[in-house]
């Protein structure tokens, strides 16, 4: 998994609530367990028509939106169904921070085994950088991990709070496996121990 330190780079605006997992990425596309190649498909139902065209006003498919990597959007993102490929998809496009109100529970957490930051900010904070993301080109936050904060174009600072562990994850760039091997010695020591305990076993 790769480290989050700091991002510098363009937010999306996509001020809607209650966007599920299924408009994340939907059903249809949930037969693979790889987790590349569900970045074209992030959002289909909203990016595309039933021709495969682009829907031109949905903010992914305008010029200065298609590099995005960070989203800021309305309340209570990522609810519905517990599928992994949500994060994978938006990771797989580019996303690797996602600014909001709230998120359902499983879907927080499988951001940060994936390498991506869900914040939460209040109202107000989300407002102001909703604004800011609307500015195209100039839509450019930065998202500094160790010092929890977001700097927006005009040099205004937003700070926010987020787990130490998750934080201390990222940072090092630790998925599960990472973490249990981050404790490789120990599990070894312990093993070598219960051999010669048991060396009938």
């Amino acid at each position: 998994m790769d480290k989050f330190t700091t991002l510098t780079g363009t937010a999306a605006p996509l001020p809607l609530i209650n966007i599920d997992t299924d408009m994340i990425i939907p059903k249809q596309f949930l037969k693979t367990i790889k987790r590349s190649g569900l970045g074209v498909n992030l959002f289909d139902e909203m990016r595309f028509d039933d021709n495969g065209d682009e829907i031109a006003d949905f903010v992914l498919n305008k010029p200065a939106y298609r590099d995005a990597q960070i989203i800021v959007a309305g309340d209570n993102f990522g609810c519905g169904s517990s599928r992994e490929h949500a994060p994978w998809a938006l990771l797989d496009f580019g996303i690797r921070c996602v600014i909001s109100t709230s998120f359902a529970d499983i879907f927080y957490n499988n951001c940060f085994k994936n390498g991506i930051l869900p914040i939460v900010l209040p109202q107000e904070d989300v407002d102001k950088l909703m604004d800011d993301a609307g500015r195209g080109a100039n839509a450019t936050l930065t998202v500094d991990l160790e010092n929890q904060t977001i700097k927006g174009p005009d040099g205004g600072e937003i700070a926010f709070e987020v787990d130490a562990f998750k934080k201390h994850c990222l940072l090092n760039g630790l998925d599960d496996i990472g973490q249990t091997m981050e404790k490789v010695a120990s599990i070894d020591a312990f093993e070598t121990q219960a051999e010669q305990a048991r060396p009938w076993v």
